[in-house]
């Protein structure tokens, strides 16, 4: 191993591309290119950041590139998820987590509204019978809150 120590390594910048780019500038094509096909004719994208190769820091520019809108919100099903709109409309960033805090998964989704903030089919016709049992039953609320006595 005393060989290694004898070779040369020579780091190398690039001064003509800005190394906070190296990630994030071909991403926000990629949003682009999925915000245009989402205006063009409502078709949604996924990428998937938790499966690219950042850098260090290039998650961080990004985030900070796409910026907060005025949405967000916060899911509690099987661990946290937070799900925010970046300052671009129709450009939302999902973060999954497990229970433990540990992201799972880092999404960005173009499209109106987040899939996951869709309700689902089953879900809604579950609703349904339970909203006809209770006005069948003459219940006002499903869930009265608790009186505090």
């Amino acid at each position: 191993m005393s060989g290694l120590n004898g070779i040369g390594l020579v780091v190398e910048d690039h001064p003509s591309q800005p190394i906070e780019w190296d990630n994030a500038l071909p991403i926000l094509h990629e949003i682009r290119h999925g915000l245009h096909r989402l205006s063009g004719g409502g078709e949604p994208t996924l990428i998937d950041l938790h499966a690219l190769p950042f850098g260090p820091g290039d998650e961080e520019r990004l985030l900070e590139l796409l910026g907060r809108g005025e949405v967000e919100a916060d899911i509690d099903a099987l661990g946290p998820t937070r799900v925010w709109e970046t300052a671009f409309p129709g450009v939302w960033l999902v973060d999954h987590r497990n229970a433990q805090g540990e992201r799972l998964a880092l999404h960005i989704e173009i499209a109106s509204v987040p899939e996951i903030l869709r309700s689902q089919s089953e879900d809604i016709a579950d609703a349904l019978t339970r909203l006809d049992a209770c006005i069948a039953a003459g219940a006002g609320a499903p869930n009265p809150p608790p009186t505090n006595a």
